[in-house]
């Protein structure tokens, strides 16, 4: 088969579309005959050489796919060669095969086409173990999404909204927050011409957000915990802006906040199967019903995953950049 391959680290030149061996699906495994996946920061951290795979994930980058089933590794069940699927990977996306383990297969969601539904596996997971299952988003509660337009952000709106919160978002255009507008996002910071702390609280009668999805770490810590309201919650899920930040503990005990910080791909199989099948229950009919979907900015065949990258790296996309095999 053909993937990605990284056999430098480097600049987006340094991703090669090149021949490899075919993966072959063990016990629990399903090989999945690719048709797209998407790109994710994580796979701009791998390119560079600060993000390596876990012990015995693929070498290759891509943390999400769309396809169809291959073949079905020992001790299978529940699916069948043919099956559209989609699935929340620890790496090898970018390539023609992959192997998938069964706990992180879901079936594409009625109305999405496969290639689309290569947009949804990483991003939902992530916003809804860190937003609902960890920070427990109510109803009538404020969610603060930092990089509101970006993928992770785009879904953290429609899943919030969807629940009955009401939605705050960062970005950096007014062009990024018309968009985050129009997914239902009620509050519009532009970080680079307000602080994002006055306008929370301000928006919120002094309270600060309930819920705080933050993908910027350090550079943002201490504003997080300003931002805050009693008893909020801040989840933290990237590093953009640093790793090493100073937290005021009294500001945090004042307000009986918590911090939290988790990342997906690393966690053990069972944890992963844990998140994916609740992603299935709670949200697959919200996309079934047309209230969430997922948002695309473009697609490019999969040997052109540089120009994706730098596409990324620019940050003037909205939503998921995907990859679809030729």
């Amino acid at each position: 088969m053909h993937a990605i391959t990284i056999p430098e680290p480097g600049g987006p030149e340094a991703l090669v579309w090149a021949q490899v061996p075919d993966p072959v699906p063990g016990e629990g495994e399903v090989l999945v005959e690719v048709v797209a996946s998407a790109v994710n920061r994580a796979d701009v951290l791998q390119r560079q050489g600060f993000y390596n795979p876990p012990p015995g994930a693929s070498p290759y980058p891509g943390l999400e796919c769309s396809g169809r089933i291959a073949a079905l590794g020992p001790g299978v069940s529940g699916w069948a060669v043919g099956d559209p699927v989609c699935g929340l990977l620890a790496g090898g996306g970018y390539a023609e095969k992959v192997v998938v383990p069964a706990g992180q297969l879901l079936p594409v969601p009625e109305g999405i086409d496969l290639t689309r539904a290569a947009a949804l596996p990483e991003v939902v997971c992530t916003v809804w173990s860190n937003v609902f299952m960890v920070a427990h988003l109510r109803p009538g509660e404020t969610l603060l999404v930092h990089g509101g337009s970006s993928g992770i952000g785009t879904m953290a709106i429609q899943l919030a909204k969807a629940v009955g919160a009401k939605v705050a978002v960062t970005a950096g255009t007014k062009e990024k927050l018309e968009r985050c507008a129009e997914l239902g996002a009620d509050i519009l910071i532009n970080y680079r011409e307000q602080d994002f702390v006055a306008e929370i609280k301000q928006a919120t009668g002094g309270a600060g957000a309930d819920v705080i999805l933050d993908n910027m770490g350090a550079k943002y810590l201490e504003r997080n915990v300003e931002a805050l309201a009693v008893s909020g919650r801040l989840a933290i899920i990237g590093m953009q802006g640093g790793a090493k930040g100073e937290l005021n503990i009294g500001t945090l005990l004042s307000k009986r906040a918590a911090v939290s910080a988790t990342s997906l791909r690393a966690r053990p199989l069972g944890e992963k199967a844990a998140i994916v099948a609740a992603v299935r229950e709670h949200v697959w009919p919200l996309i079934a019903s047309g209230r969430v979907r997922p948002v695309v900015d473009r697609e490019l065949p999969m040997p052109q995953a540089a120009e994706a990258h730098r596409v990324l790296e620019a940050s003037g996309h909205v939503g998921k950049v995907l990859l679809v095999v030729p």
